[in-house]
């Protein structure tokens, strides 16, 4: 039996004015179940009530009636918030810091260890096509690149449970492509993605169940392979150039059916002619300074969840032996060097950036504790 990850009953939210009187009911009576290993689909018009939804499975909202289950626990558990990763709509970052400053923040928050952070930082914006402008404050970058560097720290902590709002918005057809390369990646290794977006073709193309709604109600749920499904019709599809046989095929099925039938040569997607044409320009060695297409995934999204767990759990054993273990001094030592007379060494650069670094990653671990 799969485990329920996301589980909604009953849900009602109503919003109210100054006084107290209601004033908009944004959900009314939402009730699905999500698996594990699923990616599902959030559907509706403007103001159907998805983003509500959203917040309360988030724990920002909450409910005015009903309940909200991940995994078994509220959403306000902080165990729960571990497991979590978010993208919302809008791309919000600080603007004056470079996207290895922005992860490395991020990963901090999650109590990430630093040599295990490294790793994911450098493969996260590797992955998202951005390692030629990892320096750059991320002010300068336009819409799609800062919405590659969103969608890297909604994936910093590995987590169990991948919200993604309007995930493809503002990037061009090859990002798009590989944002849904990358949900289906997830989706095999046993994550669950919540999907909620306009672009149709988008869900279409990724998502196992959908829920459309329209006024806060559910007017429509299930597979979406059933619900698109139209049986009383068929299509046959073969390969020939041999217009004869078509038309003797075409004259046999009208007899049969009593009807015109009509016949049109395939056609592949423009999302697929686009992504041709740029694979045939990368091929020329063309160059771009906008974001580059790796088409990898960073190595740890790629392994078993509890192989990540049990690498975490052995770095943290490891700094905790370092720490508990004192330097030992000796004495005649520490008396021969207090006699010789200092030397004062010129920093080399290399040696003065790994000082900002770690100055750096001081600031971050101060921050997390503050928060």
């Amino acid at each position: 039996m799969s485990e329920t990850v996301v589980e909604v009953s009953n849900l009602n939210k109503v919003f109210k004015d100054f006084w107290g009187r209601p004033k908009a009911k944004a959900v009314n009576g939402l009730n699905f179940e999500i698996q594990k290993g699923q990616v599902f689909g959030l559907l509706g018009p403007n103001g159907s009530g998805k983003s509500t939804t959203i917040k309360m499975l988030l724990g920002l909202l909450f409910p005015s009636v009903g309940q909200v289950k991940i995994f078994g626990e509220k959403p306000t558990n902080l165990d729960v918030k571990k497991r979590i990763g978010y993208l919302p709509e809008e791309t919000t970052l600080y603007r004056y810091l470079n996207p290895e400053e922005i992860l490395d923040f991020y990963a901090s928050l999650f109590k990430i260890p630093k040599a295990d952070r490294k790793k994911r930082v450098d493969q996260l914006i590797e992955m998202v096509g951005l390692d030629h402008a990892r320096k750059r404050p991320v002010g300068e970058f336009s819409k799609g690149m800062a919405r590659r560097i969103g969608l890297a720290q909604a994936l910093i902590n590995d987590p169990d449970l991948i919200i993604l709002d309007e995930p493809t918005s503002g990037l061009d057809p090859v990002g798009c492509r590989e944002v849904k390369d990358l949900i289906r990646l997830l989706a095999k290794r046993g994550k669950t993605v919540i999907l909620s977006s306009h672009l149709l073709a988008d869900v279409e193309d990724i998502v196992d169940n959908v829920v459309v709604m329209y006024g806060g109600h559910v007017r429509s749920s299930g597979r979406l392979e059933s619900l698109l499904q139209e049986d009383d019709k068929h299509t046959l599809t073969f390969e020939t150039k041999d217009e004869e046989l078509l038309a003797k095929i075409s004259k046999f099925v009208s007899e049969e059916l009593g009807d015109d039938v009509g016949l049109k040569h395939p056609k592949r997607s423009l999302e697929d002619m686009f992504l041709q044409v740029i694979s045939e320009a990368k091929s020329d060695s063309i160059t771009t300074s906008g974001a580059d297409y790796s088409g990898k995934v960073a190595a740890y999204l790629q392994e078993e969840s509890d192989d990540v767990l049990e690498k975490l759990t052995q770095v943290e054993v490891i700094e905790e032996k370092v720490e508990e273990k004192a330097p030992e001094i000796k004495e005649d030592v520490f008396e021969e060097v207090m006699q010789e007379e200092p030397q004062v060494e010129e920093e080399t650069e290399a040696v003065s950036e790994a000082k900002q670094e770690e100055q750096k990653e001081e600031i971050n671990d101060k921050l997390s504790n503050l928060l």
